[in-house]
């Protein structure tokens, strides 16, 4: 019989380098080796990007299908309309020097979630038979951290 304690909380920082300016990053291993890490037995793992233009999708890691998500994110906040976001002349708010022309980027990103909330049992995430975590850049490349959080009962 295994021993679990109440509860028990673990963070980490997960670096990512991106090379494209949108792109999907499988990340399900490295949360996996997080949560089998952190001595987690049954509880819940958060994953959180700590940026506008970035998002968390839980999906299948097939290649056409990150693809056609791909288009579908161009065609809903193409790269070269205009956005006020991009506008040093009107905008007021949050401006810095050498600012990235990308607001299409926030725009996409609103479609999409900042963080995935995911069941740990057994000391695994659990996810269906394709599902994979992803870490999407829309205004890449760039430097970009995530926060993760492991919560539970944990073995001692």
């Amino acid at each position: 019989m295994q021993t679990l304690e109440p509860t028990a909380c673990r963070h980490a920082t997960i670096r990512i380098a991106t090379d494209r300016p949108t792109q999907f990053i499988d990340i399900t291993g490295e949360i996996q080796a997080f949560v089998s890490g952190s001595g987690i037995h049954t509880g819940f793992v958060n994953v959180q990007t700590r940026h506008t233009t970035a998002a968390i999708v839980v999906n299948e890691h097939e290649p056409l299908l990150l693809d056609d998500f791909a288009s579908l994110l161009d065609r809903t906040a193409p790269r070269q309309e205009a956005y006020a976001h991009d506008d040093p002349q009107r905008r007021t708010a949050n401006l810095e020097p050498d600012e990235r022309a990308n607001g299409h980027a926030h725009c996409r990103a609103l479609f999409l979630c900042p963080s995935a909330f995911l069941n740990i049992v057994g000391g695994s995430i659990q996810l269906g038979r394709w599902q994979r975590v992803f870490f999407v850049e829309l205004d890449g490349p760039r430097a970009r951290e995530l926060s993760i959080v492991a919560f539970g009962e944990a073995r001692r």
